[in-house]
């Protein structure tokens, strides 16, 4: 639901039945009403019918409704309530610049896909009317799990239900996507319509896309952002300025084929974020093999398949300067999602010791980010440091 539609705190019903004359300019109310909490604003757009119409105005700009599905409450009851809210008050759509939507289960909770279905038409209709929107995001979490039986024509992916005929020629950032698993439907030419119609797109988020996406050339022409499987990188980066990618899947996703797509960049790819899969150092070879120009790197290291138990500590890192070697332009080295099983009790010496040699390997490097949560810094005298004591 949208953010003007809180509670009411009972202690503030009261004003309501007194209504308050301030003689301020709506400019003046809206200055001060910017540095309120939600929760506040929804309590004082009771005070008078000038505060409301400014509240409102700020609590529509930037909408966020999240829908927890549970046996007991299996409806998406927030995003009913919101969508209605919009389509309800006409006079707010331009004022609407974010509306991100999120819809999530419990693990092993059952799910009723076709109340998750009635949402989609209204839904659709509530983002029809939000055209001056910069930034969307619709995670529809199970719905894509099962097949629907409330739609008896062609099966559609249900993103491409919602964004179907959808509009926004100030969208600036977009995220899309559904639970996936194999066999679930997949997207169709809907999508590619979508995007098409974006013309200063530069974030775009697509969590569940892993087949074949065909735009042409001129499309996208400012995108510089991805996040996405391997494969829909292959077809959204060629011919764009994309600097900043980051994959999803599995590591074994990333092959010889879609790689060497990546690097058909208009600018260079600067930062690669791989922390939401595993990965296996014969991936990163090939990777500084295809991209040197790769300056930030987030990498969560499969440890477990690929390094003995036998060392101690985070020594098991390593090996890693083969490795590195490879990246002649990285900056920020950051291991940060990696997982490892303990830490020694002089793992900062072996996270200095680590930095020393890596350095080497990668006379670049100008910062580490360790599976501890340490930052490390080459400061000003080639020395490593930690965050906070490097610059002292």
């Amino acid at each position: 639901m949208p953010r003007g539609t809180l509670p009411v705190d009972h202690n503030m019903s009261c004003i309501s039945a007194t209504p308050i004359d301030i003689a301020l300019p709506n400019e003046t109310l809206a200055a001060i009403f910017e540095q309120l909490t939600p929760s506040t604003l929804a309590n004082i757009s009771f005070v008078s019918t000038q505060f409301r119409a400014v509240a409102e105005r700020l609590l529509y700009a930037n909408i966020n409704v999240a829908d927890i599905l549970t046996s007991t409450s299996p409806s998406p009851r927030r995003s009913f309530r919101c969508c209605h809210s919009i389509l309800q008050r006409p006079h707010l759509a331009e004022t609407v610049k974010k509306f991100h939507l999120r819809w999530q289960i419990h693990p092993n909770e059952p799910f009723d896909s076709e109340l998750l279905e009635l949402a989609l038409p209204l839904l659709r209709d509530a983002l029809r009317t939000l055209t001056q929107l910069e930034s969307l995001e619709l995670y529809l979490g199970p719905i894509n799990l099962r097949a629907s039986q409330a739609y008896p024509g062609p099966s559609i992916h249900p993103i491409e239900r919602v964004v179907d005929g959808l509009h926004f020629p100030s969208l600036r950032n977009c995220s899309l996507g559904a639970e996936w698993a194999k066999g679930v439907q997949p997207y169709g030419d809907i999508l590619a319509a979508f995007l098409i119609s974006l013309p200063i797109l530069r974030h775009l988020r697509l969590s569940d896309h892993h087949g074949v996406l065909h735009l042409p050339p001129e499309a996208l022409p400012s995108l510089s952002s991805f996040r996405g499987s391997p494969d829909s990188a292959a077809y959204l980066l060629p011919g764009r300025p994309v600097h900043t990618l980051s994959l999803v899947g599995q590591d074994s996703d990333v092959n010889r084929t879609n790689l060497p797509r990546l690097t058909h960049t208009t600018v260079p790819l600067r930062s690669l974020d791989l922390s939401a899969m595993s990965v296996r150092p014969i991936l990163l070879q090939n990777i500084a093999s295809f991209i040197p120009t790769i300056e930030v790197l987030k990498v969560r290291l499969a440890l477990r398949h690929t390094l003995h138990y036998a060392m101690s500590g985070i020594r098991i890192l390593a090996g890693l300067s083969s490795v590195l070697n490879a990246f002649t332009r990285l900056v920020h080295l950051d291991l940060s999602p990696t997982f490892v099983d303990t830490l020694s009790h002089n793992h900062l010496a072996e996270e200095a010791a680590l930095c020393t040699e890596w350095s080497r390997a990668c006379g670049s490097l100008r910062q580490i980010s360790f599976p501890s949560k340490n930052d490390w810094v080459l400061n000003s005298s080639g020395q490593w440091g930690l965050v906070g004591e490097a610059h002292q």
